[in-house]
């Protein structure tokens, strides 16, 4: 068992560290940076997701990594809204990123230790991020994947990877944390040595709460999703079409929508990498594979989610492309608008582009079956810079 939290007078000392070290998006602005921020959608943590109260989207904005001046940033979409909101968290040093996890009217926040952050704060909110609640600190550092954490949609109990490939459980509070598995662990179990699993990548819950693991299997065309099951791991992944057999399998982004498990997985690397998205109803004994995606020796720089099942890929080189679900095909959208950090993916096929210029974020719309993107929205980040050198 992790110890849940520190003395009063540490618990002080690391808050005071943290406001200097800088906080969200609520601190008055002051004289830009010399740097523009990293390129839209980089690092992988940018993305958006779906919940009950809306949609949620991640994106860093300000300035230079090397002289933190990178804030990250949350907004959301109220559901029954077509505008977007700042919500950023206050109060707490967000350099090293934000990390979502979501479980009916609620989300919990999870900011990933930099600087002066030994551990990482959780907070909550169960109001479309208009009041926020701090929640037991997770003691460790939570892992830079965008699935790192993940709450279960009946119980609200929270599983957390950290980067040294722990995966620890918490109940709502999130003041008791025990390790559920690690990643030697689930590698020295059968479905692990079969898969040759050689780091993890993502934890979720399926829709009837039953605990998920995956990552990086070694041996080619194994598909490294496990399914606690009563204590032991098993394998649950998809198989992997035959033209792609000879590739490894990493598992890129694993999440739990309203009804079922959605995964992207990338098939080898370099040039010949290509990228897949799998759905499962049924708690991963069966799946429904998509068509595979040639990302042309590009990395995948952000990937969202939306309702039905419905991904959206951003690439390194500035490609985009949605599917719509099991049974849909990549369908490629317009070029994009300049410093698009991440997609948020509506109904009946509209896609919002979220894109950033320092402290400005700016939204752009494309209308189903549309050409074009239109501006619809922009606001005005305020950013604090200087605040965490």
């Amino acid at each position: 068992m992790r110890r849940p939290a520190r003395s009063a007078a540490a618990a002080v000392a690391v808050a005071a560290a943290a406001l200097i070290a800088g906080c969200g998006g609520s601190a008055p602005a002051a004289p830009g940076p010399a740097a523009e921020a990293p390129p839209g959608g980089a690092p992988f943590l940018a993305t958006s997701l779906v919940t009950p109260s809306g949609t949620w989207a991640v994106a860093v904005m300000g300035g230079s990594v090397a002289s933190h001046n990178n804030f990250w940033q949350l907004f959301v979409r109220p559901a029954g809204s077509s505008s977007w909101k700042l919500v950023t968290p206050p109060g707490t040093a967000d350099n090293g990123g934000l990390v979502l996890g979501g479980a009916g009217q609620s989300l919990i926040t999870g900011f990933r230790p930099s600087q002066y952050l030994t551990y990482t704060p959780l907070t909550a909110t169960s109001d479309g991020g208009q009041v926020w609640a701090s929640t037991g600190p997770l003691d460790g550092t939570l892992a830079n994947d965008p699935d790192a954490l993940a709450a279960a949609p009946r119980t609200g109990h929270l599983l957390a990877l950290l980067a040294d490939g722990t995966a620890e459980v918490a109940a709502p509070g999130y003041t008791d944390w025990k390790a559920l598995a690690t990643q030697r662990a689930v590698a020295a179990t059968p479905a692990g040595r079969t898969c040759g699993l050689q780091a993890l990548t993502a934890v979720a819950y399926t829709p009837t709460g039953v605990p998920l693991l995956a990552g990086t299997c070694s041996r080619p065309g194994a598909t490294g999703i496990f399914a606690d099951s009563g204590g032991t791991w098993q394998a649950t992944g998809p198989a992997i079409p035959s033209a792609l057999a000879r590739q490894h399998i990493t598992v890129l982004r694993l999440t739990q929508t309203e009804s079922q498990i959605v995964v992207l997985l990338a098939a080898g690397s370099g040039h010949a990498a290509s990228l897949l998205a799998a759905w499962s109803a049924d708690n991963g004994r069966h799946w429904a594979l998509s068509p595979a995606l040639a990302l042309g020796g590009a990395a995948l720089a952000s990937a969202s989610f939306g309702t039905g099942g419905t991904a959206a890929v951003l690439t390194s080189g500035g490609r985009a492309e949605v599917i719509a679900g099991a049974g849909g095909r990549w369908d490629a959208l317009p070029a994009l608008p300049a410093g698009t950090a991440t997609l948020a993916p509506g109904t009946g096929g509209q896609t919002d582009v979220l894109a950033v210029h320092r402290g400005t974020l700016t939204i752009w719309q494309l209308s189903p079956g549309g050409a074009a993107w239109t501006k619809t929205q922009t606001i005005n980040v305020p950013i604090q810079y200087g605040s965490s050198g």
